[in-house]
């Protein structure tokens, strides 16, 4: 696989950033992943440009979507990276993909950026490509005025409750962050275009963590922002880990003790000391993986139950899967 030999050499030797001071990856202190060279077990099923990836910790699934012609547009592999099947049906161009489990099932949630008939719109599918639901109005963009009139929609996060939480959009009009009912009622919305406290240029992935608070990836401000989830209130936001370039993505590990962050243009993922409840405080970056040249992570998951963290990456279009040494 493309970029799997720089990587893992990569993690041979460790990095670290305090307060955005870059250190060598090659300094020899312990590593906190190793590169799975095994998963998939098949890459040639990876045939477009990987956007991103879900995983399904209750099942033992990863959903894959990529993008291009003629193109199976999800994929699903096992954990343990056997290929299982594909599907294609109303999905356009897909950028964001979550998995939400259920005491009465599963369901994949797809945000789909394209311009044509199925774009613009949040989709919910069964496990096989069901469609199940359309939020927003296939092939037309919105504008901030409608709130469930999506350009773009970049990621959507859904909570055990069926509570959603929608980051729209990936370059569109709109640059806001919605928070939507079990039954798909808007509970607020916040963010315009711009640099200021609130606002976003290009919110691009957005996560919960353990203790109530929304966190984004506002890309091209070159921060992550924090909301409350509860009301919408701007708790914080952090940027001096980000001077070479913006936050793509945000997962929190397992534990919740650090978010893992790529950084498509420098090749990098960037692991963070997550704050605990109280303060946000200052962003410390205590480890880095560096990928190879052109990798170009775009988005990342976790699995939730292993702590395995699986990358999505447009430039080498495959997603890598790295585990836990500890």
């Amino acid at each position: 696989m493309a970029g799997t030999l720089l990587a893992l050499l990569a993690l041979l030797g460790g990095s670290e950033v305090l307060k955005a001071e870059y250190f060598s990856p090659w300094r020899g202190e312990q590593q906190m992943y190793k590169l799975d060279i095994g998963w998939p077990k098949t890459p040639e099923h990876f045939t477009g440009q990987t956007f991103c990836v879900a995983v399904d910790s209750l099942h033992g699934l990863v959903y894959v979507g990529q993008r291009g012609d003629n193109v199976p547009k999800v994929l699903v592999f096992s954990e343990e990276g056997y290929f299982l099947h594909a599907w294609n049906d109303t999905v356009e161009m897909p950028h964001g993909i979550f998995v939400w489990n259920t005491a009465t099932g599963s369901s994949v949630w797809i945000t789909d950026v394209g311009t044509g008939k199925y774009g613009h719109t949040v989709k919910q599918y069964s496990p096989l490509g069901k469609l199940m639901q359309v939020l927003g109005t296939p092939g037309n963009a919105g504008s901030s005025l409608i709130p469930l009139q999506f350009d773009q929609p970049a990621e959507i996060f859904v909570e055990e409750t069926g509570e959603i939480y929608v980051v729209d959009g990936d370059g569109g009009m709109n640059n806001r962050l919605l928070k939507l009912s079990d039954d798909y009622k808007e509970i607020w919305l916040t963010g315009t275009n711009g640099s200021g406290i609130g606002q976003f240029k290009i919110p691009h992935s957005v996560t919960l963590d353990a203790f109530g608070r929304v966190w984004v990836a506002d890309r091209d401000n070159k921060r992550i922002q924090v909301f409350d989830k509860v009301t919408g209130e701007w708790l914080g936001s952090w940027s001096g880990c980000f001077s070479e370039d913006g936050p793509y993505s945000v997962r929190f590990t397992a534990d919740y003790k650090y978010l893992i962050v790529a950084q498509l243009n420098i090749n990098r993922l960037a692991i963070l000391a997550a704050p605990p409840v109280g303060s946000i405080g200052d962003c410390v970056m205590v480890h880095s993986v560096q990928l190879a040249d052109e990798t170009k992570p775009h988005l990342v998951d976790v699995d939730m139950r292993s702590g395995a963290v699986y990358v999505a990456e447009i430039g080498a279009q495959q997603v890598q899967k790295y585990v836990p040494l500890s």
